[in-house]
């Protein structure tokens, strides 16, 4: 396993040893139960996994990389390396600025950009059309260039889907950089078009059955399909790829749903010529996360906290699971806290971030907490947040007791 060189800020003393003796005691990974961090009055429950995935490391190790590399050269970023703002906020900290924000508006123009200067490509990777113009500037768009081996890896396979004759599905957010840049490759091969939910995927399948009027796609879809895209020739043969950080679980639904549509509609014995098998698209991390999410959801708890970049879509989807069942609070950092009766907790439904009261229960001698972060939320961070509520509860039972009890259990 590749060790990857990152700033101390990125480190932590707490869920470092929490992680590597569930690393030493499950090397396989398959035990997704959580671990259980007592501090008497107060205990927490640590998702399996969570964190800093593969894909992220080596983007923020390249990043650093290029800071180092570079000391009198200007250094930019295309967009947030990832969808953190610590992390975002420490590059820019050393220089690093932003060519565009989160949604692709420009906040450099291109030609402003030379061939001195360095650009670095973000985890998520980018369009072709980006690319374009960054070489024609004379940039060079590999050296620095973090695009998460596992999004590469959904476009190859949606370019062998394309030279297969498929139609590529993406189940995605439309606006999100990962699925513009998949949208972006996938139609140099295919019809392509963006699903986000189950509920496009079943209007897609009435237009598929014919018992919704072929105009009826072109509004419902609109802006969401490649150019000249004909629903009645480009639907008789798909393939459903996925931005890597929605739901593993929603991204199987569509397709499942959507070959059920295929087989209603050509049979059993043609369904292969009709729909790809794609289940390979799913990337790992977030997969284990989200199986780690789970794990969590079989405990008892008084209440759960989320911890990531609020624009983090991968962070979302653990809110979306675990306020199935507990109070829920989705912050940043360790600064939301205010006191034990005041957190600032992120709606997702909403977008809004919202202070609420009580958070911590007053009414028990011990309470159980569930505790998660995204995957491109630093460890530092979620070992602020355990710092910050020990603090407020005055427990006890010092961090260096309960991490010894944890490795005796």
């Amino acid at each position: 396993m590749k060790q990857f060189e990152i700033p101390e800020f990125y480190r932590s003393p707490i869920i470092s040893k929490v992680k590597e003796k569930r690393k030493i005691e499950d090397p396989r990974k398959k035990d997704f139960s959580p671990s259980l961090l007592d501090f008497g009055k107060i205990k927490f429950y640590i998702s399996r996994h969570f964190g800093f995935c593969y894909g992220v490391e080596n983007a923020i190790e390249i990043s650093y990389k290029a800071i180092l590399e570079n000391p009198d050269k200007r250094i930019l970023l295309l967009s947030e390396m990832i969808h953190n703002p610590a992390v975002n906020k420490d590059l820019t900290s050393h220089g690093i600025k932003f060519i565009q924000d989160t949604d692709g508006t420009q906040l450099i123009p291109w030609e402003n950009i030379n061939c001195e200067d360095i650009v670095i490509i973000p985890a998520f990777g980018t369009t072709v059309e980006i690319e374009t113009i960054l070489s024609a500037i004379g940039v060079d768009v590999k050296h620095y260039n973090t695009t998460c081996p596992f999004v590469e890896k959904v476009w190859n396979r949606s370019e062998r889907l394309g030279k297969d004759k498929h139609t590529v599905l993406i189940h995605g957010k439309y606006n999100h950089e990962e699925t513009r840049a998949t949208f972006s490759r996938s139609k140099e091969n295919a019809p392509v078009l963006i699903l986000k939910d189950i509920t496009e995927a079943k209007f897609l399948g009435e237009i598929i059955l014919g018992t919704q009027p072929i105009d009826q796609f072109y509004t419902f879809f609109n802006g969401k399909y490649s150019e000249n895209f004909n629903p009645l020739t480009d639907l008789n043969k798909i393939g459903v790829v996925n931005q890597t950080t929605m739901l593993a679980t929603d991204t199987q639904e569509i397709t499942d749903y959507l070959r059920s549509v295929m087989l209603g509609k050509y049979g059993e014995s043609e369904i292969k010529n009709h729909i790809a098998d794609t289940r390979d698209t799913l990337c790992y991390a977030t997969n284990d996360n989200q199986t780690a999410t789970y794990g969590l959801l079989e405990k008892e708890a008084d209440l759960a906290i989320v911890i990531g970049g609020y624009n983090s879509s991968n962070t979302t989807h653990l809110v979306e699971l675990l306020e199935q069942k507990f109070p829920t609070y989705f912050i940043k950092s360790k600064e939301e806290i205010n006191s034990l009766t005041s957190i600032n907790s992120f709606n997702i439904h909403s977008k809004t971030l919202e202070t609420l009261t009580n958070f911590l229960p007053d009414n028990k001698n011990d309470v159980t907490l569930i505790l998660t972060s995204g995957a491109s939320c630093p460890d530092s961070i979620v070992d602020g947040v355990i710092q910050r509520i020990l603090e407020l509860t005055q427990t006890s039972i010092s961090i260096e007791e309960a991490l010894k009890n944890h490795f005796l259990q």
